[in-house]
């Protein structure tokens, strides 16, 4: 099909073989072939020129239409499109989401219109694959290695307290101060 269409659209066998890269005896071979296996003549052929037979003309259409549809799924495929566009789920904790995600969101959203997000704010760790979540944000270390994940920053921890309780069972200055406490810890 691809020679087919370039014999016609560069004007003749010499010019198609120079735009395809190919000897000039393999774009005459390979035209020879489709006929053949058409069981018809696709093009009338003379020294000075070419002409589309009527078959050669529909198969010419249908040819475009086909190596076009071919090339925007490839095009689709590897991603090439200007603009994307669909659904993305987002999964985030609920403040960090409120306070950090949704600022971003707001952003992306204004650079790609076509795009629908979905944010689902949680505090416990949701099934990408069973919730259809596309991307989470996670704070911590990742438990399922099985997934693709990316550090996007550094979470510190902090250490606080009353002034009563620190009044009543001292301030800790280091670490190893914590385990004489009573503490309560949040773990995501």
């Amino acid at each position: 099909m691809t020679v087919l269409v370039a014999v016609v659209d560069n004007g003749g066998f010499t010019a198609a073989a120079r735009a395809l890269g190919l000897p000039l005896p393999t774009v005459s071979r390979k035209l020879a072939e489709l006929e053949s296996h058409l069981g018809t003549r696709l093009l009338n052929r003379s020294t000075r020129r070419i002409a589309l037979t009527d078959a050669g003309q529909d198969y010419l259409s249908a040819c475009k239409r086909i190596l076009e549809e071919i090339g925007d799924a490839e095009r689709k495929v590897a991603g090439e499109y200007v603009a994307p566009k669909g659904e993305l789920v987002i999964s985030a904790p609920i403040v960090f989401g409120r306070l950090h995600v949704i600022p971003v969101i707001s952003e992306f959203l204004a650079k790609h219109p076509d795009i629908d997000i979905r944010i689902v704010l949680s505090d416990r760790n949701a099934h990408l694959l069973d919730d259809d979540i596309d991307l989470a944000v996670r704070i911590g270390r990742l438990r399922d290695s099985s997934m693709v994940a990316t550090q996007v920053g550094m979470v510190r921890q902090i250490t606080c307290g009353s002034p009563n309780y620190f009044a009543a069972n001292g301030i800790p200055k280091v670490p190893r101060d914590l385990q004489k406490l009573s503490v309560i810890t949040f773990e995501a």
